[in-house]
């Protein structure tokens, strides 16, 4: 039975360069995990592997979404099957690697097969959403599904909506639907490692990972993209960093405040992906980013599997 390897772990915690260096050493390859990666542009911001990266190791599912289109945790993971699938084809080992916490638990609890709700449907719990507002929704959506209120935050707008159209058509809380699911993989196959620095060191990796995007060419990046026509601006306000370029560009900010709305983001991102860690991901071996290249060197001089060393 092969393995599967998952790297999870917080922005700028170095995660695509631990795979690289267990893939090499374990004839592997990366499989991408991370919800803003899978789109074509944008791809310093996003700071998606570099070229010399991908010509180390093959790289999987990045840059290959056009972002105008929607693209779900569902989609992640049918994508993720086919390719773990033909990496283990090829005799060699799935490596998967990202900072997207539900595209990890879709893989290896299970993703609920909710049901299609019309789009017309859909925008009318959006348009209830905006006409009453978040807080006064949030209470009718604990009003019909009690099971909601300890499950989504009441300033989560996308999750409340979510949650309130599935039980409106369907008359089943998505929490219900949710305990249907299961993994369509052996849980035995999963290697779950977690990059664990501390909030220190994470910060400081922030501060010097914004500084080198803006330096690489993030701004430029951006510039262009704003110059084409048709471009809804609002696909690319979830990117960190779009949106505060903007602002740089049209003299709203200066470049040191650019730096510090991003890495203000930033953090704030990290702290939800540790938060997810902490309350999901009980069953992951958290991995002292300071021992990587120990790890990879025992991990080179050993005859263990990887599992072991862990």
């Amino acid at each position: 039975m092969s393995k599967i390897i998952l790297i999870y772990g917080p922005t700028a915690s170095g995660k695509s360069n631990f795979a690289l260096k267990i893939a090499k050493k374990i004839n592997g390859e990366i499989i991408n995990a991370d919800s803003m990666q899978v789109y074509k542009k944008l791809k310093i911001l996003t700071a998606r592997p570099g070229k010399e990266d991908l010509k180390k190791v093959k790289h999987n599912l990045y840059g290959f979404i056009d972002i105008k289109k929607s693209f779900s945790t569902g989609d992640w993971l049918k994508f993720v099957i086919k390719k773990i699938k033909e990496v283990n084809g090829k005799k060699k080992i799935p490596i998967i690697v990202g900072g997207t916490g539900l595209y990890f638990y879709s893989l290896t609890e299970g993703f609920a097969k909710l049901p299609t709700i019309p789009i017309k449907f859909r925008n009318k719990i959006r348009n209830l959403n905006k006409k009453i507002g978040q807080k006064n929704f949030y209470k009718r959506l604990v009003k019909i599904d009690p099971i909601s209120k300890n499950k989504i935050n009441s300033n989560d707008v996308q999750r409340s909506i979510r949650a309130y159209e599935v039980k409106k058509y369907s008359n089943k809380s998505i929490y219900e639907w949710q305990k249907k699911t299961k993994t369509i993989f052996n849980k035995n196959r999963f290697i779950k490692l977690y990059l664990n620095y501390s909030r220190e060191e994470l910060l400081k990796r922030i501060n010097v990972r914004t500084k080198k995007m803006i330096k690489s060419g993030a701004v430029s990046e951006v510039k262009k993209l704003l110059k084409e026509r048709n471009v809804k601006k609002e696909h690319y306000y979830k990117i960190i960093g779009f949106q505060e370029i903007e602002m740089f560009l049209e003299g709203k900010i200066d470049k040191n405040n650019l730096c510090d709305q991003i890495n203000i983001r930033t953090r704030q991102y990290a702290k939800r992906q540790t938060t997810w860690f902490r309350g999901k991901m009980e069953s992951w071996t958290p991995i002292d980013p300071n021992k990587l290249t120990p790890f990879i060197k025992k991990l080179n001089k050993s005859s263990l599997k990887l599992d072991q060393l862990i």
